[in-house]
């Protein structure tokens, strides 16, 4: 008999420590709610608790109304049809999708008023204690002025690109024209008159694809919107960059150690940036001479590359227009029409960073593109 009561007794604890246990998980739960409900009553973004096995609504913040414009009831409606699909993502979250946990999604809710709010709901499954069951926690935040914004950016990113490229296009045309004409009525002249003019078509050629794979509307847009989607190793954008330069000069390669693994930015039109300030630093640089290409943090955040070369410098009256359309150097002993640094700069506005240039007090001219990094 008295080994039995031992066991009764032992069984009892056990229970008695469990519940202890329990009811501790679930205090513990309700102070973790009380304290979301205090903090999403002051928020300006909306905070909901949702059971995700009934589907009803537990909480939903004061935010919401605000909004929306619409009332309670009217919520409870709108709610129930966004959570429409929780029971399959619940489902797949127990048989072992982790990718399921917390979910980010956008959607369109009209306002009361009859305007349609772009909504970003961000919501993350909580186990349940004891026998409460799985709560869905999360919050809405209203981005129809953001999404405007980026419609608005990208219609004013097109409307410079059309520029831009109105403005490259016009000098270059008059050029073609004028060489395709000089083509036509040089039967007469020598062989290396007639080279000359083939070499002058052969380049508007190529800028005209330049501003065709480059400053299109289109493409000029798509770098603003889509950049962070892209991306290299800091290393590998300066390789390739100094492997376009000719074997008459060399090039120094510095890199920081503390550099992002990726650099977010169209690479193309970075490292077309990169192709016309080492063309300019080659020019203007005595052959053998050793031209400097480094990427490196700065102190205000974001990344500096940077090219610098052997030149004589630049001018004080040269620097202020540098990157004007047509300024050419007063050291330019090569035929250019001074839209290199005008097209780079361009590019790198574009990406939301800057292209400066400066002097160097030990001689030379070093230019530097500063590109923002998102945290």
């Amino acid at each position: 008999m008295l080994p039995f009561l031992l066991l009764l007794l032992a069984g009892v604890i056990l229970m008695a420590l469990r519940f202890v246990q329990l009811r501790r998980a679930l205090l513990r739960a309700r102070a973790g709610e009380h304290q979301f409900r205090l903090l999403a009553e002051h928020g300006r973004d909306v905070a909901f608790l949702l059971d995700a096995s009934t589907l009803e609504l537990l909480y939903l913040s004061p935010a919401a109304q605000r909004m929306t414009g619409h009332d309670m009831p009217a919520l409870r409606v709108h709610a129930a049809q966004l959570a429409a699909d929780v029971p399959a993502r619940l489902q797949r979250w127990r048989a072992g999708d982790a990718s399921r946990l917390t979910l980010l999604r956008e959607v369109a809710l009209p306002h009361a008023d009859g305007q349609v709010l772009a909504l970003e709901i961000s919501s993350t499954i909580v186990p349940g204690h004891g026998s409460r069951g799985v709560t869905l926690v999360g919050t809405v935040r209203d981005v129809t002025a953001i999404q405007a914004q980026e419609a608005e950016r990208e219609k004013e990113q097109k409307r410079f690109a059309s520029m831009l490229s109105h403005e490259f296009r016009t000098p270059l045309a008059t050029i073609d024209g004028a060489i395709q004409r000089l083509v036509s009525t040089s039967k007469d002249a020598d062989e290396a008159t007639r080279k000359r003019y083939v070499k002058i078509q052969t380049a508007v050629d190529r800028l005209l694809g330049m501003i065709d794979e480059y400053l299109s509307p289109e493409r000029m847009a798509a770098i603003g919107r889509e950049r962070a989607a892209d991306g290299i190793a800091p290393l590998a954008l300066l390789q390739q960059a100094a492997a376009t330069v000719p074997a008459s000069h060399t090039v120094q390669l510095e890199l920081d150690e503390d550099l992002p693994l990726k650099l977010r930015c169209d690479v193309p039109g970075m490292a077309l940036c990169l192709k016309i300030l080492l063309d300019n630093a080659v020019k203007f640089s005595p052959p053998g001479s050793v031209i400097g290409l480094s990427a490196s943090l700065v102190p205000e955040g974001g990344v500096a590359l940077c090219v610098r070369d052997a030149g004589p410098g630049l001018r004080e009256e040269e620097l202020a227009r540098l990157f004007e359309k047509g300024s050419r150097g007063s050291h330019a002993t090569h035929p250019g029409a001074g839209l290199g640094l005008y097209m780079a700069r361009a590019v790198v506005e574009v990406h939301g960073g800057t292209l400066q240039g400066h002097n160097l007090p030990e001689g030379g001219a070093l230019f530097r593109i500063w590109l923002p990094v998102p945290v």
